[in-house]
């Protein structure tokens, strides 16, 4: 078999053996392996290629990023700050039909801008938001469908570790990828609100069915309401505000970050030993997790290229005609179809390797590219059967009279709507590279 023939055999065998239960990481290194000792014949330069990947694959100062947002993330999940942003969002927004919907969406755009992980908002704003909502009267399925769609916006509102993880697979800068994300997450959460507001008004009882509304559970002034925000704001000035000044790395920004946001919560009084214990506990499963992921990627790119497979590709797309927009419809079909059955990160390792560099050659501006595949991944956390936001939601709530089937069909009006924006996006390239290579 040539070199090709081997690469395209070991890349259909990948989702089978994920499919089956074998961990992403360890189905890369295994093929990547394999891959290199066929095309090669030797044994002993498959060991070395493993070796040399997992010494050098994430020695690079930047994958210190990865650990300290997901540190800064998980902190701010602990102070509590969630349901401030929440409960201000709800008084700002009390008198409008869908208000709480809009305070859900508009809470999950500020929160994101912090955690950057889409289950995190999903299981925060579950046990936030979804029992007020049904409290004041409103539809169960709007409820857990609005909190399940909004929640994504945490993967595509920097900081966020999928565009962490394609800037390192696709070789961009991560201050640009988190920059990029700015406008496109701007337009999703834009996009959400104009949806609660004209399903509320078209179709209200959809919305919320209770013929009176009760008072909230709380009273809010504009002096607390500005004493809740001040750390959210702060802490995202100061991230987003020193990536975008060129004043911090952004690995010196997830540090500062982190720093920011342990104060927070110290100052709250939200830091308890055991649950100190767990912010930690969590940060190394999480990042341990990604770095390995991204060891077995590295062995997976250089099989591909050893095997010629995006050459290959490329020169195949160029015979078919199906130029720029051609190759984006198909590469999007692909994603959404792998993320009916794989989690976003899985998606990133096994299509970004491939799908980059013919993108580049095709003059697609890669941090363009990026924003695309991301919003296109993060679709398939609402879609069954793996919809992992879904599920989240589901466990999270954990009321019987719930069930799974209503989340996944509250999200789907989410779903079209990301579509839309995916579209959108598609054809103005500027949404995702103006700000990004404006700034450096």
């Amino acid at each position: 078999m040539s070199p090709i023939e081997i690469g395209l055999s070991l890349v259909g065998v990948l989702v089978p053996l994920i499919l089956i239960g074998m961990h992403i990481g360890v189905a890369l290194i295994f093929l990547s392996f394999v891959g290199v000792w066929l095309m090669r014949g030797n044994f002993e330069l498959a060991v070395k290629l493993v070796s040399l990947t997992v010494y050098g694959g994430i020695s690079d100062y930047i994958f210190a990023t990865i650990p300290m947002f997901v540190m800064m993330g998980l902190l701010v999940s602990v102070s509590n700050v969630g349901k401030d942003t929440f409960d201000v969002a709800e008084w700002g927004l009390r008198r409008i039909r869908g208000g709480l919907g809009m305070a859900t969406v508009m809470s999950n755009m500020v929160f994101a801008a912090v955690t950057g992980i889409s289950i995190a908002s999903a299981a925060v704003f579950t046990r936030v938001a979804v029992p007020e909502m049904i409290r004041h009267g409103y539809n169960p399925r709007f409820a857990v469908g609005t909190v399940a769609g909004s929640s994504i916006l945490g993967m595509l509102i920097p900081p966020s570790l999928l565009l962490i993880v394609y800037g390192v697979l696709a070789e961009e800068s991560i201050g640009r990828m988190f920059l990029a994300g700015v406008v496109p997450g701007i337009m999703m959460s834009v996009a959400f609100l104009a949806l609660i507001a004209v399903t509320a008004h078209l179709w209200p009882r959809s919305v919320q069915s209770a013929a009176d509304r009760l008072e909230f559970s709380h009273s809010e002034t504009l002096g607390s309401a500005t004493v809740k925000l001040t750390p959210l704001v702060a802490l995202v000035a100061l991230v987003l505000g020193g990536i975008y000044t060129g004043y911090f790395t952004p690995t010196e920004a997830g540090a500062v970050g982190a720093a920011g946001a342990l104060v927070v919560t110290l100052l709250r009084r939200r830091l308890t030993a055991e649950n100190s214990r767990s912010v930690m506990r969590e940060t190394g499963y999480i990042s341990v997790g990604i770095l390995f992921l991204l060891i077995a990627a590295g062995m997976y790119s250089r099989m591909l290229t050893m095997a010629g497979i995006p050459m290959e590709v490329g020169r195949l797309i160029a015979t078919l005609g199906l130029g720029e927009y051609g190759f984006l419809a198909v590469y999007i079909l692909l994603v959404l179809l792998l993320g009916m059955l794989l989690d976003s990160t899985s998606i990133l390792l096994i299509v970004v390797p491939i799908a980059a560099p013919i993108a580049s050659g095709m003059g697609i501006d890669l941090i363009h590219f990026g924003i695309i595949t991301v919003i296109a991944v993060e679709i398939g956390l609402l879609t069954p059967p793996f919809g992992i936001s879904a599920f989240t939601v589901k466990s999270a709530l954990a009321d019987p009279n719930i069930k799974v089937e209503t989340v996944f069909l509250g999200a789907l009006p989410y779903v079209l709507v990301m579509l839309l924006v995916l579209v959108l996006i598609v054809v103005m390239p500027w949404t995702t590279v103006w700000l990004a290579r404006g700034a450096f």
